[in-house]
């Protein structure tokens, strides 16, 4: 299998294997992953979600596998249930109940970039290149990933990235906000994330989705979502941690 999920503790990783290509997507790896993200969610003990390659060291993702594109291109049913494949993952990975890291060590790149950008964060290594090409390819970037594209690093640099193709390090995606940590390994900002509460972090990445989706007010549900947050068994343990000066141990 060419992406799979295997899990450690509360600790889930979607994992990319098709080194040999370069990590790069083909029609069955986009249809087997809502699965694998269904399965995630299912999980109770699972809290994180880290999406990487399954060979360290390696591509991240080179993107779609343009030579299953080119053999295909003459097929409009084959075309359409492809896009619809990728439109699906993008959205449902955007939208999944837990938080989703993207590791990158090597190339992310078109597609590959679109998935990490519909994850929460992305740590990058110094190995690590980006770049979303479509325009090199005489495609359309689905519009769905221009706006997660936006939404992290602007329209002015959004139009840059797709109207040139072009390539850029690490250090520039840092700079302007297309991945949020430059590091070796995820490991401290995972053990951040694992420390944290559970229901602040699920319910904090709603509230962000709704911002993201345009709602920029509150309604009764998230008044009531913050209401009952006080009354939860997480906040007696961070509070009661905070008093004792000792780390919380929050539930699932």
């Amino acid at each position: 299998m060419s992406v799979r999920l295997e899990t450690e503790g509360a600790l889930g990783h979607l994992l990319i294997d098709r080194v040999d290509k370069r990590n790069a997507f083909n029609m069955a790896m986009w249809e087997t992953l809502p699965g694998l993200l269904d399965e995630a969610a299912a999980k109770p003990d699972l809290r994180l979600l880290v999406v990487r390659s399954a060979q360290p060291g390696s591509a991240f993702c080179a993107g779609a596998d343009i030579k299953e594109l080119l053999a295909n291109k003459d097929d409009a049913d084959w075309r359409r249930a492809n896009q619809r494949a990728i439109n699906r993952v993008q959205y449902e990975l955007a939208r999944h109940p837990l938080p989703t890291l993207a590791f990158i060590e090597g190339d992310c790149i078109g597609g590959g970039c679109g998935i990490a950008l519909a994850c929460d964060l992305r740590v990058a290594t110094a190995s690590a290149r980006f770049g979303i090409t479509p325009a090199k390819l005489g495609l359309v970037y689905p519009l769905h990933d221009v706006k997660l594209l936006t939404d992290l690093v602007g329209p002015g640099q959004a139009k840059r990235i797709l109207y040139t193709g072009g390539l850029m390090s690490a250090e520039e995606a840092l700079r302007i906000g297309l991945v949020e940590v430059m590091a070796e390994a995820p490991d401290t900002l995972v053990e951040q994330l694992l420390a944290a509460s559970p229901h602040s972090i699920r319910e904090t990445k709603r509230f962000v989705r709704r911002v993201l989706d345009g709602q920029a007010e509150d309604d009764a549900d998230t008044l009531r979502i913050f209401a009952e947050a006080f009354t939860g068994p997480d906040f007696l343990e961070g509070t009661s941690a905070f008093v004792e000066k000792r780390k919380p141990e929050f539930g699932k």
